[in-house]
């Protein structure tokens, strides 16, 4: 049938028209034809209340058909999958703890890097950087190149992570400065240790300074200097400092376990540029994928990797770490719909894998070089 506002054709059984959003296709009578799953639902009366569309679940869990929340086409989950695009308005569902219900959010990156020419041009330099890789995009036997619209979960996570560690460059110049301190004072010392006269120039030289011994000097040189002097500066704290390192994310997680291994580390997309999800903007061609990771799944997996990073990031700025201790704050969730070529590469038995972000051109992953 088709949309008597805009014209746009629907599946028979749409309840909204995905295009303009008018609602369509009402049964006669008050009686709805069908649940919203494929199981027999008892028919609503004409006084029953319409169900708020926001959080609410649409199917349970397990169903093996439901219909889509905004255009009522037929959705069909396949074994494991948790996050499904309609295919006719481009409405994504997710199963939850509670069920099947509506993603609240769903956007999409335009694509940019369109064809193959335009993908090579980014890999080859990439591949070929060094001299031991010259000519190595020309040398390798391409095994896979293809494009698909990847579903990545985008959670805010603030990281607020504190770190304690030790000033090395304070450290040292404190320590040669007590080391050429102490070589000042006992090398004066020097002729007295000799022998010298009756009784030892060394206790004469502490008698005539009123120190009477050496256990004395605690009353002549400085505490921290008697402290490296004695224990020759190891088991001391240092100078230890403690900083602040705040940070702000908009996280990807990839929504596909078969994915898992191309996770990016530390990408974020360009979300500037992103727009509500129209699956009728899309180029005509190209697949997009639905997804086996829940949106909770996805909070747990973006701390996990969240926390990691600041770990790795307070490391490679400060030097001798001691302590780190990092507070995330999870925040909104959407779904992105993002562009993505992968490309595979065999040199000599040794694979070779790129994931390249088709909004960007930015390289996501690279595997084997």
């Amino acid at each position: 049938m088709n949309c008597p506002n805009c014209g746009a054709q629907l599946p028979d059984n749409a309840a909204f028209c995905y295009r303009c959003g008018s609602k369509v296709g009402q049964a006669t009578g008050g009686q709805q034809t069908g649940g919203a799953y494929g199981s027999a639902q008892p028919a609503a009366t004409p006084s029953a209340a319409p169900a708020p569309k926001t959080e609410q679940v649409i199917a349970p869990s397990g169903v093996e058909s439901l219909k889509c929340p905004s255009c009522g086409a037929p959705i069909t989950p396949k074994f494991g999958e948790m996050v499904i695009t309609c295919e006719y308005c481009g409405s994504g569902v997710t199963l939850g703890t509670q069920g099947w219900t509506g993603i609240r959010k769903q956007t999409m990156l335009g694509l940019k890097v369109a064809n193959v020419d335009e993908v090579n041009s980014i890999i080859t330099p990439l591949m070929d950087k060094g001299l031991l890789h010259r000519h190595l995009h020309e040398d390798s036997t391409q095994e896979e190149m293809n494009l698909s619209y990847v579903p990545y979960w985008i959670v805010d996570v603030s990281a607020r992570t504190t770190v304690v560690s030790v000033n090395q460059a304070a450290q040292i110049g404190q320590t040669a400065t007590t080391a050429a301190l102490m070589g000042v004072i006992l090398g004066g010392m020097g002729g007295g240790f000799g022998g010298g006269g009756r009784g030892g120039g060394r206790r004469r030289m502490f008698g005539d300074m009123g120190l009477g011994t050496i256990g004395s000097l605690s009353g002549f040189l400085p505490s921290h200097t008697m402290a490296w002097g004695m224990g020759m500066g190891y088991g001391g704290g240092g100078m230890r400092r403690t900083e602040q390192m705040d940070e702000n994310y908009n996280f990807p997680v990839v929504a596909l376990k078969a994915l898992m291994d191309y996770q990016p580390r530390d990408y974020q997309f360009d979300l500037g540029g992103r727009a509500l999800f129209d699956i009728t903007k899309l180029p005509k061609g190209i697949k997009v994928l639905n997804g086996d990771i829940s949106e909770d799944a996805a909070k747990y997996q973006a701390k996990t990797l969240v926390d990691q990073l600041q770990s790795e990031k307070a490391h490679a700025k400060y030097h001798m770490v001691q302590q780190i201790n990092t507070q995330l704050d999870i925040g909104d969730v959407e779904l992105l719909h993002a562009p993505i070529w992968f490309a595979k590469y065999d040199h000599k038995g040794k694979k070779i894998v790129l994931v390249i972000d088709a909004n960007s051109g930015r390289v996501i992953n690279s595997m084997g070089l």
